[in-house]
């Protein structure tokens, strides 16, 4: 485990502090460890939602670290089974991931949050794309901003460098919410039982669901669905945990999720 990572447990809830003076970057090295991380999180049965953070209040991920690309660290280099920060380009990650913007999200720190499941931020966090700036390419940014919103919006932020506010991120659909500093991890935790009410079966299969019918039409989508192809969505159909829902409204209880 990497000393820059403090990972620890809550029940059934993951938290990751990245922790690495000065401001957080990352670098191919800490990138496939905080992959390993985020798989040992899929892969173990009994965590349900992982929280990621910064330490401190000034950044929650400086992105790339410029000092690893001064040595030669390559742009399209080996960032682990998850891609920069771990989690973005794990397919198979089928647990929700809340990220806490704690301060500063710039470059891949920015970018990372756009393959999250949620997003909270401090009131006092930033958001920005310095790359052009740099001498290179935004590359996740600039596959995902047109397309989630306007475009003249998204090229001021990739062209630009202009920096949002975390309200200004909330306005454009970026952040699901903001709340004071010191209510920030407490408010993820908040958000992650929300989560955890739900039966994990169909919360993965949801996953699934969205990831399969991205690039896909209506009528595709249904298509796909009534294939049988996707195997989550199988599973939560034939699982126990599809009829304990009507069951416990029928006998006015909490359900008892049991994952299969």
């Amino acid at each position: 485990m990497s000393e820059y990572l403090h990972v620890s447990t809550k029940g059934q809830i993951l938290e990751i502090v990245l922790d690495k003076p000065k401001g957080n970057a990352i670098d191919a090295k800490l990138s496939r460890e905080m992959g390993k991380v985020f798989a040992q999180f899929r892969d173990d049965p009994e965590l349900r939602v992982a929280i990621l953070t910064g330490a401190g209040e000034k950044f929650f991920c400086g992105g790339w670290d410029l000092n690893a690309i001064a040595e030669g660290e390559e742009y399209t280099g080996d960032f682990g089974e998850g891609g920069f920060g771990g989690f973005p380009e794990m397919d198979t990650l089928l647990k929700p991931v809340i990220c806490a913007v704690n301060g500063y999200a710039l470059g891949a720190g920015f970018e990372m949050l756009l393959n999250a499941d949620f997003v909270v931020a401090a009131d006092n966090a930033q958001f920005w794309l310095p790359e052009s700036q740099v001498g290179v390419v935004p590359d996740i940014a600039s596959f995902v901003l047109p397309k989630i919103m306007p475009r003249v919006k998204a090229m001021e932020l990739l062209l630009t460098g202009k920096r949002l506010s975390a309200n200004e991120a909330a306005d454009l659909g970026l952040v699901n919410s903001v709340v004071p500093q010191a209510q920030l991890l407490a408010h993820a935790y908040e958000l992650a039982e929300k989560i955890m009410k739900s039966a994990p079966l169909s919360v993965a299969a949801i996953k699934e669901v969205v990831r399969e019918t991205e690039t896909l039409s209506f009528a595709q989508s249904y298509q796909e669905l009534r294939s049988g192809k996707w195997p989550e969505f199988q599973k939560m159909l034939k699982s126990e945990d599809a009829t304990e829902g009507a069951k416990a409204h029928q006998e006015r209880r909490e359900p008892k999720w049991r994952g299969c």
